[in-house]
């Protein structure tokens, strides 16, 4: 069912969600949707986006997929150029794991590539014509805690996140005159298929005692944030971040 709130209003707006065939994107996608957006969920694995788009119509929601490896510059361009978009979610993101001293040159370019470079090419590209059809728009960038502060054995992930951030700054600082709002959001340690294993590891659990919560975050704890730069309601935010995570950037070390 399609819910309204007049604050956080978005119905009729148009949505790009990278990274939305599992995880966090496909939870962001579900949740605009919900909310009245005509969503797009890319990707690269086809039948898990049109799982997607066909449990958000069956729901009650509008769902097209975008097949498209963000990773490929070119391919981003050509895929977006013709496409107007009034909120984009820049979700998709990898990570290597392996100390610096021993990181292969091509996991860490990987990484870069699609944490970091392919987050610039969909927002520049999206920018471009929300600036052209003069209507603007607003620009989420999925970062992390890792953005802000260090953990060990995810070097490139951390340094890509830091980088993100910074872009959001910077984005915003330029693109504020044409109305476009870009902010980033940065999740702490949330469930997710890939993770769940962990988390239920002694490992896991350990850390999770480090979280002043005392728990990881449930993907609807980020709903709330979302919506907020999503919408209107956060009409006069641009350069900041949102910081989801239990608590955890503020533990002590």
């Amino acid at each position: 069912m399609v819910q309204h709130d007049p604050l956080f209003d978005i119905s009729g707006k148009r949505a790009l969600i990278t990274g939305a065939s599992s995880g966090l994107g496909r939870h962001f996608a579900h949740l605009l949707a919900s909310r009245g957006a005509s969503v797009v969920p890319a990707a690269r694995r086809a039948e898990a986006l049109d799982a997607v788009c066909r449990q958000i119509e069956a729901e009650g929601g509008e769902a097209r997929s975008l097949v498209l490896d963000v990773a490929d510059g070119d391919a981003v361009r050509t895929a977006l150029k013709d496409e107007a978009f009034d909120i984009v979610v820049n979700n998709a993101g990898i990570s290597r794991t392996g100390t610096l001293i021993d990181l292969a040159p091509e996991d860490w370019q990987s990484v870069m590539d699609v944490d970091l470079t392919a987050a610039f090419n969909v927002a520049q590209t999206a920018a471009r014509t929300m600036r052209d059809n003069g209507k603007g728009g607003t620009i989420i960038n999925v970062a992390s805690i890792l953005g802000k502060r260090v953990a060990g054995g995810v070097g490139a992930y951390t340094a890509a996140k830091a980088g993100l951030v910074q872009l959001t700054r910077a984005m915003a600082l330029e693109w504020a005159r044409f109305d476009i709002r870009v902010n980033a959001l940065c999740p702490g340690y949330f469930s997710t298929e890939i993770n769940k294993d962990f988390f239920a590891s002694d490992h896991g659990q350990a850390m999770v005692k480090r979280i002043p919560m005392r728990r990881i975050g449930e993907l609807s704890d980020l709903d709330g944030p979302l919506m907020l730069l999503a919408s209107d309601a956060g009409r006069f935010m641009t350069g900041t971040e949102i910081v989801a995570d239990g608590g955890h950037l503020v533990s002590g070390l």
